[in-house]
């Protein structure tokens, strides 16, 4: 994983075995992912298009075409594959809340 993922695969693997992911799904179907970073923020991450709200995608991934990933997306892709990540059902009023807080951090 090292050699794929460079410096994020070791993080994103204690990420995972710290159960930091977290499946958030509403009755509609939509689903995203919360990671609990090292630092302790909450980051929200689309599996399906790729996407992490933390500022090391968004260097890193977006800006410098740097690494393919960040630690938190590598988090939920191994956390899927271990069968490790938390459940969060919501009603489609809590995810939109979720979403809305998270744009909001952005802005």
């Amino acid at each position: 994983l090292k050699f794929i993922f460079g410096p994020s695969a070791v993080p994103a693997l204690d990420l995972a075995d710290q159960h930091s992911v977290t499946r958030v799904r509403s009755p509609s179907g939509r689903i995203l992912y919360q990671v609990l970073g090292s630092s302790g923020k909450l980051y929200t991450c689309y599996s399906s298009c790729h996407f992490c709200t933390c500022p090391a995608f968004g260097f890193s991934v977006l800006q410098k075409s740097e690494s393919l990933l960040c630690k938190h997306i590598l988090a939920v892709y191994l956390s899927q594959a271990l069968g490790a990540c938390q459940e969060l059902p919501v009603s489609e009023e809590q995810l939109t809340n979720i979403l809305l807080a998270e744009e909001e951090d952005e802005g």
